[in-house]
């Protein structure tokens, strides 16, 4: 029996709330699959009423009961702490209901009650002024994971997949941290979930250089031979198909894009603009190399239009429909049991097989 996906609150004042509603709204034209939120059922309540949108919102006590639910209400598990803040105006009071919800869908995800993981998202300047001291979901989601692979990020549209392997860092300390084995590793990570989860047998990896026109052979800067290069030339060694360091600027155009399946970017902006300008209403943000899968909407909270209702939920319906695909690859891959046969056929076999 499929498992529904838990949806996160995320940040209350953002547009996490409506755009949960306009998904399931449009649940049947856009395909969603079934999900589940971790919210307050009242504060949903009172923003589809507001916003005049018929989405009636059904509390329940678990996720086994979301199924059954789904056709006819937004099925919602209570998070179980007041929720204050609204459109536009967040209260770093919300901070223990927005953390709740996400370690009771990451222990949903855990002890199998939900097939994925799928965030709304947060506003971290709120969470870090009531003590969270992680630089972002990412981070806070290994931790709960108990994961010993340092998580990898990805961004996925239709036309492109993009690796950042620096983050949330300052564009000059990105370039200090960069390393041969960071890259090495998400490189790694990468492939691994290529084929895991994209159904993709042989991942062909385009790998950005740091520096215009990839260094220019060290006359625009060392780290593309220094750094780079060798790194590539690992991920070769290890079986995987990367190319690199090419030049960024010429990476992303429509014949270029035919001839990989993923971007390795050294650092967030490299990566996010390609995508985000080729597709920005539809990309999705998958967390790699946890032992769950995890996407969530790539864009953020839009203080600025929270409560309007013009928020459009494209991005977290591509990001539903990615996380349910890829926990259906994972499903089909598990290992199934092997009928224990009878002990006659076990006695049966073993004197032919020791008859000859």
């Amino acid at each position: 029996m499929p498992l529904p996906l838990a949806l996160t609150m995320g940040e209350p004042a953002g547009i996490g709330g409506e755009i949960a509603l306009k998904a399931w709204l449009d649940r049947a034209a856009a395909e969603v699959p079934a999900f589940y939120a971790i919210d307050d059922p009242d504060r949903l309540a009172a923003l589809a009423q507001r916003l005049g949108w018929a989405v009636p919102i059904r509390p329940i006590g678990g996720p086994e009961e979301a199924l059954a639910v789904f056709a006819e209400a937004l099925p919602v598990v209570p998070v179980g702490a007041a929720v204050h803040g609204v459109g536009g105006r967040p209260d770093a009071a919300d901070a223990a209901a927005i953390l709740g919800a996400i370690r009771a869908a990451v222990a949903d995800v855990q002890t199998g009650r939900a097939a994925a993981l799928v965030t709304n998202p947060i506003h971290k300047d709120s969470l870090y002024r009531a003590g969270f001291r992680h630089p972002g979901h990412t981070e806070y989601l290994a931790e709960l994971a108990g994961s010993d692979t340092a998580p990898v990020m990805m961004l996925a549209a239709a036309e492109l997949r993009v690796v950042p392997v620096t983050i949330h860092l300052p564009l000059r300390q990105a370039v200090e941290s960069l390393t041969q084995a960071a890259i090495v590793h998400a490189g790694r990570v990468c492939a691994a979930a290529l084929r895991q989860d994209f159904a993709i047998a042989d991942p062909a990896i385009a790998v950005a250089g740091l520096n215009p026109h990839a260094g220019e052979g060290g006359s625009l800067g060392r780290e593309d031979l220094d750094i780079i290069a060798p790194a590539v030339a690992e991920l070769r060694l290890a079986g995987i198909d990367a190319k690199g360091p090419l030049a960024a600027d010429t990476m992303f155009h429509p014949e270029a894009r035919r001839s990989y399946d993923a971007a390795l970017c050294m650092y967030h902006d490299q990566a996010l603009i390609p995508l985000k300008t080729i597709d920005f209403h539809g990309g999705v943000n998958i967390t790699l190399g946890l032992p769950f899968i995890r996407t969530s909407p790539d864009h953020g909270t839009a203080f600025d239009i929270a409560g309007k209702g013009v928020a459009r939920p494209d991005s977290l319906i591509a990001a539903l429909r990615l996380a349910a695909q890829m926990a259906a690859r994972r499903q089909a891959q598990a290992p199934r049991p092997s009928l224990r046969p009878s002990p006659r056929a076990r006695a049966e076999g073993g004197t032919r097989a020791a008859g000859g």
